[in-house]
């Protein structure tokens, strides 16, 4: 395990993109990008709380805002632009996760109460957000929706309902409704935040009270576990490929350092106690390990 990026307020929803990886660092309201030296770059101010990102299939970086209450573009100017309006979608619109799978089409989702307010929990929603900007309910019911996947074959989304401590799945039919809800996996006491898929079909999630990474398997076999001193709160797979055959071979070396092409395991933590709980301010940080399969599937 190593750290690239320190000094963070609040890191979520690490994406890796173009030999970079993005955060959204909330706290601090900015989208920064860092490469694997640790050089960081802001990428736009994001004056929301909180704000998650993915990037479709040509290129264009979608930021699903709460404050906003809509899921934004980037422009090539720098400038956020409304891409769709959810805010009549449900008093507290799905303004959490954000997943976009190969066809274009962006899956939103989020809690039915505002947790920063200590409002009771109540069950959110999964919206599906069209190339043309239109946005619908596909899924209700969900307990605290947080870190969504979807298969490479864009049949399949993974949802992490950190309330059920569980991992849930949905067919995605051809116009991108869902049907066929079931358990993808049990996850017994662990809360699950962010995830990503690998592969092999694995789940990597990441476990915010108990400072952990996991990866399981559908039906929730615990396959690999990595523990840290603060909680995690979403985790990506990336990094460049390695063209030299060093990292196959375990030789230091190669294009960054010898990690095998989307074989990191990127993890976004700080340390936490709660809505108000005192924490170092600026406790936030990116770690890395190399993980036992490739990137595979959105985000």
């Amino acid at each position: 395990m190593s750290v690239l990026l320190t000094g963070l307020s609040f890191p979520e929803s690490p994406r890796w993109h173009d030999d970079r990886l993005y955060v959204c660092d909330w706290a601090a309201e900015e989208l920064i990008a860092v490469d694997l030296d640790g050089n960081r770059e802001l990428i736009a101010n994001v004056p929301s709380f909180p704000f998650c990102i993915a990037f479709a299939p040509d290129d264009r970086l979608l930021i699903n805002s709460a404050a906003h209450k809509a899921v934004l573009t980037l422009t090539p100017a720098g400038e956020l632009e409304t891409y769709a309006d959810l805010s009549a979608l449900a008093r507290v619109p799905p303004n959490n996760e954000i997943v976009v799978d190969g066809r274009g089409n962006a899956y939103v989702n989020g809690g039915g109460f505002d947790l920063s307010k200590g409002e009771p929990p109540a069950p959110g929603l999964i919206a599906l957000v069209t190339p043309d900007g239109k946005a619908t309910e596909v899924a209700d019911g969900i307990e605290f929706g947080n870190g969504m996947a979807i298969t490479p074959d864009n049949r399949t989304l993974i949802v992490a309902e950190s309330y059920g401590t569980r991992l849930t799945a949905f067919d995605i039919n051809d116009d991108g409704t869902l049907e066929r809800r079931r358990v993808w996996a049990d996850l017994g006491e662990d809360p699950p935040d962010g995830i990503c898929l690998d592969a092999d079909g694995a789940v990597w999630y990441a476990d915010v009270p108990h400072h952990h990474c996991v990866r399981v398997r559908e039906g929730g076999e615990v396959l690999d576990r990595i523990e840290f001193d603060r909680g995690c709160f979403s985790c990506a797979l990336g990094g460049p490929p390695d063209d030299s055959g060093a990292a196959q071979s375990g030789e230091p070396g190669g294009r960054a350092g010898g990690r095998p092409e989307g074989k990191t395991l990127f993890v976004a933590a700080r340390e936490w106690a709660g809505f108000g709980g005192e924490v170092a301010e600026r406790s936030g940080q990116i770690l890395t390990a190399i993980a036992p399969s490739i990137h595979a599937g959105w985000p």
